[in-house]
């Protein structure tokens, strides 16, 4: 085996010059004569030296060499790369769509990991609710409650305008991106100052017997003025079911004055409404025991109370329907086709005893007992006794234009700012108001400052986020609806979800979660984060999920919901949630005894607490929508309720075929929609969400489901709740499903023209929702 050595190096002409150039003793070096280099083999385990101390004093050099031109090398590169990299990031940062104020870079959603703060650390949505949490007080939302409830605040008041005032400083005070007030004039009514309202019993040629004495402060807003006689007809809830019981048993209404209970989830407006088609010449709306809790040493109402509400069937101001109160003077004379043309006034517990229990005529059907005290529960119309007695009303309310103000400020989102998040709540109060405005004006207020806050400490919301205080809310939501009114054409490509914070807290035992169902997977999730006010250390949905699961508190929206309007007549997605006792209800709301300490009683001093968990549930809904890359609406759920009327359209098809009637085309659009919103879900699941302009396409699609289903065949004049799943109208899911259902109950009632057209306006609606559904004209399934 061969070992190859290093080198032999043998200097040329002899090993005695070898050493030539080198002074013992380590002396100075002289020139050295060249050397030849060669590779020698060596036998196996022969040793190898160096011959010469030149050899030991070339290689020493040479390796210090090397070594010092790596060093060089290596710091010429650090430099190049630091320069570089200064030189691309000053470039970069004058090109950044994404970045914030100071350069840092904005991330684009929960996928990318987390969000960056101001001091440029990483943020990581479990951080954001825990700051959600550590910035809500409980101390404030009481503080701000009590402030704002110490008296009524009407509308034009001078007691609604100091409230509006302290409003708007504080939003002020939070340095928000943007505070503002958005101003109308609306027509109000008001109880006459100088001709009280009244009633009478009258006898048979309609000289007044007795006067039955009023609540002064009492009165409907938009009753129809004037007087009316008749025999009283006692109708329960005055709900349309009542209205065709009554029928059904051959009582006259016509021309009768209604005496309905408070109650059976339906509005005043309802009431009346279904009181005027019935033929009714008038209506009294009375609190009953049986369900306005009336003993005064257990918060009850006082039996000579009443509660007032308005009875427009609609939103907004009735007098310019479908476009916003701004100048009255500039705009045609028209009214809604909601309002009353019959006279409506609440009446107590006291004076409704007094009218029944004088009743005479057939006995009530089962369920309609209440607990009014002497009443034996008949239905009238006529009066025991001798004489043909019956009741006169009259009614004296009187319009007054109104500068209505309301209050917005907003926190700019950093990537889709002209996307908005609006939380809202109603501020003005026929009384002290603290359920009715106070909560939401608190729960509002606290949810500005908290959120100011967290944007202070390193939050950037992507989406923008609006905070409203609303004014005109007691007369039908006025000042949100004219709002919308003025923004119609353009609001669902801005605005992605609404919150009304109205009425809130009611109790602290069962929460109900009235929401456009696009809304509804929101819930869980908060559900999960919350405590629950009144069970220390259990979390909201613990205690749901005992009760059968989150979705049985989920419930459609109801006409008089600040909510409401959003959704039926802007086509906004929308959500009001409410905490409410279990044993007993609230009974002070739209009364003058509607007070922070009766509240408060109600609640054994839980108020911050309850107020707090609603907080944060709104809180974190809204943390979500204007975080996360991918708005998280459900646009398959309207699927499922289509589903269940093409069912109920298969019970009858033998019957809609006898007639020449198919609900074919129903069924296709159905499936169009359904496959559009599936595409749709799949298609957002398999790309890529990172990329900025493929998100921002499927968030608009998104965004505008909920107004692809207002029927655009309507006049908003005629028709203001132009949805089809969530108005009302012939035009809506559960008009044509009532009516189908007569094929059954009733088929001599069933009109073959009006489902027609209530067919083709529902049929067309949902087709038109599942092409705009599917994007781009080429991708909609239409063969030839």
């Amino acid at each position: 085996m061969l070992l190859w050595p290093l080198a032999e190096i043998k200097a040329v002409g002899g090993g005695a010059q070898a050493n030539e150039g080198v002074e013992e003793g380590g002396g100075v070096r002289r020139r050295v004569p060249p050397v030849e280099v060669k590779l020698v083999p060596l036998e196996e385990g022969s040793e190898v030296t160096l011959n010469s101390d030149i050899t030991s004093a070339l290689m020493l050099q040479r390796q210090m060499d090397r070594r010092k031109a790596a060093v060089y090398l290596t710091l010429s590169g650090l430099l190049i790369f630091t320069t570089a990299f200064l030189l691309g990031y000053v470039a970069f940062r004058g090109m950044c769509r994404l970045c914030g104020n100071n350069g840092d870079l904005i991330p684009l959603s929960d996928a990318a990991g987390a969000q960056h703060s101001a001091e440029g650390g990483v943020m990581y949505m479990a951080e954001l609710r825990e700051m959600l949490k550590k910035y809500l007080k409980e101390e404030r939302i009481e503080d701000t409650l009590r402030r704002v409830s110490r008296a009524s605040h009407p509308p034009g008041s001078s007691e609604g305008n100091a409230v509006a005032r302290e409003i708007l400083q504080n939003l002020q005070n939070l340095r928000m991106d943007h505070t503002w007030t958005d101003s109308h004039y609306a027509t109000l009514q008001f109880p006459s100052r100088t001709q009280p309202n009244a009633l009478w019993l009258v006898d048979s040629e309609g000289a007044e017997l007795e006067e039955i004495p009023l609540d002064s402060e009492g009165y409907c807003a938009y009753s129809a003025t004037g007087t009316a006689t008749g025999g009283v007809v006692y109708v329960n809830y005055g709900r349309s079911e009542d209205f065709e019981q009554l029928r059904a048993m051959g009582i006259a209404l016509n021309g009768s004055i209604a005496v309905a209970r408070v109650g059976g989830a339906v509005s005043f407006a309802e009431k009346v409404w279904h009181a005027q088609e019935a033929g009714l010449g008038g209506v009294l709306i009375s609190p009953d025991p049986a369900d306005v809790p009336q003993d005064t040493r257990r918060l009850g109402l006082h039996s000579n109370a009443v509660i007032s509400e308005h009875v427009h069937l609609g939103s907004g101001d009735p007098f310019t329907p479908g476009f916003p109160s701004f100048n009255h003077t500039q705009f045609p004379s028209t009214q809604s086709s909601g309002l009353p043309i019959i006279p409506a006034q609440p009446i107590s517990a006291n004076v409704a005893s007094k009218l029944l229990s004088q009743l005479s005529g057939a006995g009530c059907p089962r369920g309609w007992q209440g607990r009014l005290p002497y009443v034996q529960c008949v239905l009238g119309p006529g009066f025991t006794g001798p004489s043909e007695r019956r009741v006169k009303m009259a009614v004296y309310n009187t319009m007054k234009p109104v500068l209505l103000n309301n209050i917005f400020a907003s926190i700019e989102g950093k990537v889709e700012s002209d996307h908005y998040i609006i939380i809202g709540a109603q501020r003005d109060s026929w009384g002290p108001g603290a359920v009715k405005s106070g909560v939401g004006t608190a729960l509002l207020m606290e949810l500005a400052r908290t959120f100011s806050n967290m944007v202070e400490n390193g939050f950037y919301p992507r989406r923008s986020l609006l905070f409203v205080s609303w004014d005109g809310g007691e007369f039908g939501n006025v000042g949100a609806t004219e709002w919308l009114e003025g923004y119609l054409t353009m609001l669902h490509l801005k605005a992605v979800a609404y919150f009304s914070l109205d009425q809130a807290i009611l109790g602290d035992d069962i929460l109900s979660v009235y929401t456009s169902p696009l809304l509804a997977d929101l819930i869980e999730g908060a559900l999960k984060q919350v405590e629950h006010p009144k069970h220390t250390g259990q979390s909201i949905l613990s205690l749901v999920q005992r009760q059968g699961g989150w979705r049985n508190i989920v419930k459609p929206l109801y006409l008089n919901s600040g909510a409401y309007s959003f959704t039926a007549f802007g086509g906004v997605p929308a959500m009001q949630l409410h905490f409410t006792e279990e044993a007993r209800s609230y009974p002070f709301v739209n009364t003058q005894l509607d007070s922070v300490g009766r509240l408060q009683e109600l609640l054994q001093g839980r108020l911050g607490s309850v107020g707090r968990a609603v907080a944060e549930l709104v809180g974190l809904m809204v943390l979500r929508l204007s975080y996360d890359q991918l708005l998280p609406l459900d646009v398959t759920c309207y699927s499922n309720t289509v589903q269940q009327l093409s069912s109920k359209l298969n019970q009858h098809t033998a019957q809609l075929q006898s007639r020449g009637l198919s609900p074919q085309w129903v069924f296709s659009a159905r499936g169009d929609y359904s496959r559009a919103a599936k595409n749709l879900h799949e298609a957002i699941k398999n790309s890529d969400i990172q990329d900025e302009r493929l998100a921002r396409l499927y968030n608009t699609r998104i965004m505008r489901v909920e107004y692809y289903f207002l029927s655009q065949y309507l006049s908003v004049v005629e028709t203001p709740f132009r949805h089809v799943f969530n108005g009302r109208g012939d035009h809506t899911l559960s008009a044509l499903a009532d009516h189908v259902s007569l094929l059954r109950s009733a088929p001599h009632l069933f009109d073959e023209a009006r489902f027609r057209r209530q067919l083709a306006l529902f049929t067309w609606t949902l087709q038109g929702a599942a092409n705009a559904l599917s994007g781009d004209v080429w991708n909609i399934d239409n063969p030839l």
